[in-house]
């Protein structure tokens, strides 16, 4: 009976030996998905007051087939702890998770005051999305504000000058002690804050990785927003790629609210897959059709670039 028994695992481990390693050898390492996500941006667009409600947003991603969702900040009506807990019950009843959250704060003010303003708001957005169960939070550097209006700056495709009397180094220190005195918070909430490609002195991939190398913390990274260089932007995205813990990928279906790039979202993927970047891929819809329509359309541009 024994013997019987040791040449039946044995042939039984013969067999599973090299079953594995012809499965291995024909299958290779397996590549997981890509987690498309929406932000409610896409909805909002900051115009589109029917579209306001984050709630709302958060159904129309989860009918339209989306596998999490970001929330902007400024759209939210409600920031109580009631209200938090809406949206996170609302994604999870959706069967989605909520894969970031976008601020708008700056540290680019003379004025300490105004710098140390910012730096609250940023530890208080940081607790909001411990209570939602956000990993990630999009951070910015800031802007001189020279030119006070953002169609403006668009014009000027993002260039404005300094304050009088100041440099840039004066804004890169600003904003690297700001997001220093930020870093335990981030650390206690376990979110990881993403500074973006977005203006002001993260207008380069150069500013925005001088600042995240200067803090050198895990819990500073970069948010990878595809439509914000204008110029040359898949070699600067490519820059940006190692440290990326969050994309925001640009669709302009309709022509831009402000300027339509023409990304080739099949390169962004591959450049992505390259860098072994595993994280969600989050739509920022900026185009002028109506979201009902220019966001599934957007959902199924990303998914094709995105597919495995």
């Amino acid at each position: 009976m024994f013997t019987d028994r040791r040449r039946f695992l044995a042939a039984s481990a013969t067999l599973v030996a090299g079953t594995s390693g012809r499965a291995g050898a024909a299958e290779g390492p397996k590549t997981r998905p890509t987690h498309i996500g929406v932000s409610t941006y896409s909805f909002w667009q900051f115009k589109n007051d029917k579209l306001r409600d984050v709630e709302t947003c958060i159904d129309l991603a989860g009918e339209m087939g989306f596998d999490a969702v970001e929330i902007l900040h400024r759209q939210m009506t409600d920031e109580s702890a009631a209200g938090m807990q809406k949206i996170k019950r609302r994604a999870f009843l959706n069967g989605m998770g909520l894969c970031g959250f976008s601020i708008h704060q700056g540290f680019v003010y003379k004025d300490k005051d105004e710098r140390q303003k910012n730096i609250d708001h940023t530890i208080k957005c940081l607790e909001m999305c411990y209570a939602m169960g956000i990993p990630t939070m999009r951070v910015n550097t800031g802007r001189w504000g020279t030119i006070k209006s953002f169609d403006d700056l668009m014009k000027n495709r993002g260039v404005e000058p300094n304050l009088p009397g100041f440099t840039d180094e004066d804004g890169f220190k600003w904003v690297t002690d700001a997001l220093t005195a930020c870093l335990r918070t981030a650390e206690k909430c376990g979110v990881v804050m993403g500074l973006e490609n977005h203006w002001g002195l993260g207008r380069t991939p150069e500013g925005v990785l001088k600042i995240v190398d200067a803090v050198d913390s895990p819990w500073l990274r970069v948010t990878m927003d595809t439509g914000n260089f204008l110029e040359d932007p898949y070699d600067n995205l490519e820059k940006l790629a190692p440290k990326t813990v969050l994309v925001q990928a640009k669709t302009y279906f309709g022509g831009g609210l402000w300027y339509s790039l023409d990304l080739d979202n099949d390169r962004i993927a591959r450049m992505l897959r390259k860098h072994k970047y595993a994280g969600f891929v989050s739509l920022e819809f900026e185009g002028k059709e109506d979201p009902r329509t220019g966001v599934p359309k957007s959902l199924e541009a990303l998914r094709k670039a995105f597919a495995v």
